[in-house]
């Protein structure tokens, strides 16, 4: 688990500034590999759109559970280029985890998803409250 803490809160805990480039090291990993997301809500849905240029369907895993979404994958390189030189590359590739908290009212059985153009929807419907209907009550005689 990678977290951000407050090192310079207490300067006279060595061991954890021993430790700063190695927790440091593990949050820009973190981050290098976590797709770009947006989300937004309407009346009937939530929208989650997740940036995935490159990702094959077939690497793309969305589960829901316990009211969170998770969506995991990998960007795969495939390289056989020969006779070229790289003198700089910004492509990035490796396996990507981001979870979502989904609110109390979202129907988890009706999600769906679609990916085109290297985006990733992914629309989860609202659960519709039950409207109450008057019960008739028997009257037992006594």
């Amino acid at each position: 688990m990678v977290e951000k803490s407050d090192i310079a809160s207490n300067p006279a805990d060595w061991w954890s500034t021993f430790y700063r480039p190695v927790r440091q090291f593990g949050q820009q990993v973190a981050e290098f590999f976590s797709p770009s997301s947006d989300a937004a809500v309407s009346d009937d849905c939530y929208e989650i759109n997740l940036e995935l240029p490159g990702v094959s369907d077939d690497d793309i895993s969305i589960e829901a559970h316990d009211n969170r979404l998770v969506v995991t994958g990998e960007k795969k390189s495939s390289h056989e280029e020969s006779g070229k030189n790289y003198y700089f590359s910004e492509r990035s590739y490796g396996s990507f985890r981001r979870s979502f908290r989904l609110p109390s009212d979202a129907d988890e059985d009706r999600i769906d998803a679609t990916h085109k153009d290297g985006v990733l929807t992914i629309r989860v419907p609202k659960t519709q409250p039950s409207k109450p209907s008057p019960k008739k009550i028997a009257i037992n005689q006594g």
